[in-house]
């Protein structure tokens, strides 16, 4: 398979062959469907740790791409890694009134936008000129299938238990 999907996640889980299929469509999309990706879905810890590394900026962050290509030419058929912090991606949805979903979808068109050479920090028109393509892809996209199992939980259950009840309240 192209994709490798891989995650260290405790608090979530993730339908994989899920993920594959959406960063396929993403790599048709963005020009690149022969390559092959490797996608790590993290927690903030992890991502923080990892951008500290990389970037020297200690806080965690939504998305960070590590290209295996060198000035426009590959260096062996991975593009390279996309690690996303699903944390922030629920974070960033419920602050955007998106799904989690659509954010991650985002992120991991963002991420591969800058595998592929794309880099919103280089210049504004360059940042322009990415927006478009993230908006263009995205919009091509199949419909988002279900990308995190939902958990079950104490907190879960008794947040649908006082929605039920807000439910039966507004009812009557």
């Amino acid at each position: 398979m192209p994709v490798l999907v891989r995650h260290g996640l405790r608090r979530a889980s993730v339908f994989s062959s899920r993920f594959q299929k959406l960063a396929q469509d993403v790599l048709d999309a963005a020009g690149v469907p022969k390559y092959e990706l490797s996608l790590v879905l993290v927690a903030d810890g992890r991502m923080r740790s990892l951008n500290r590394r990389y970037r020297r900026r200690d806080a965690s962050t939504d998305v960070l791409a590590f290209p295996l290509r060198e000035s426009g030419r590959s260096v062996s058929a991975l593009l390279g890694d996309v690690v996303i912090s699903v944390p922030q991606a629920i974070r960033q949805a419920r602050t955007a009134g998106r799904t989690v979903e659509e954010e991650l979808a985002t992120l991991l068109i963002h991420g591969v936008l800058h595998l592929v050479g794309y880099d919103h920090e280089r210049s504004e028109r360059e940042a322009r000129r990415m927006q478009r393509k993230e908006r263009q892809i995205m919009h091509v996209l199949p419909p988002l299938p279900l990308l995190i199992k939902p958990l079950a939980s104490r907190t879960t259950g008794a947040l649908r238990t006082k929605r039920a009840r807000q439910g039966d309240s507004k009812s009557r």
